[in-house]
């Protein structure tokens, strides 16, 4: 049995270290309980922890938007993030909005089809944080324009140029929102 906990305290010196912080969170609609180090990011945790991927580490100062999560439904930056202060959040990352997909018989999330649809990505590497953030958008349900989703989404970065592209797929999911 693997006694560790996540920062390098053991099990056994976690009950002595006042270091160690028992937390839980519903990630992608599971429950997960932690023993982890205050110091640990949310971005850490799902990547090391939970081996949930999907969001990515690039700059690790909350410039880019590869590490997009939802958490409660609104979009943050999970590397700037601490895990403790999210305690009994819900923690919603790629890999859960794709099981919405297949749960709702779709196969890919609305947001997933779309960015395929339009060749909204490159590379893929903000592809993740790119969906995540345009999926806190509709959330927030503030931007109706190209332009203010383009101003909406502007903290993600996309390398590769594909920003026209986005914008079209984040219009085609709001705009199939509004006609249903």
């Amino acid at each position: 049995m693997d006694t560790r906990v996540f920062g390098g305290t053991s099990q056994a010196g976690a009950a002595q270290s006042s270091e160690a912080i028992g937390i839980s969170l519903v990630i992608n609609g599971r429950r997960r309980d932690f023993v982890i180090e205050p110091w640990v990011t949310l971005l850490d945790l799902l990547r090391e922890q939970e081996h949930l991927t999907g969001t990515k580490k690039g700059c690790d100062h909350g410039q880019c938007g590869a590490c997009t999560v939802l958490v409660d439904g609104k979009r943050i930056n999970s590397c700037l993030a601490l895990a403790v202060a999210r305690d009994g959040a819900q923690v919603t990352t790629i890999e859960g909005l794709a099981c919405e997909g297949l749960a709702e018989g779709h196969g890919l999330h609305p947001l997933q089809q779309a960015f395929v649809d339009h060749d909204a990505l490159q590379c893929g590497y903000c592809t993740p944080g790119q969906i995540c953030s345009a999926q806190g958008l509709i959330n927030e349900g503030h931007a109706r324009s190209r332009d203010e989703v383009r101003e909406s989404m502007s903290g993600n970065l996309c390398r590769c140029g594909a920003y026209t592209n986005i914008a079209a797929a984040v219009m085609e999911v709001l705009e199939k929102a509004d006609t249903r």
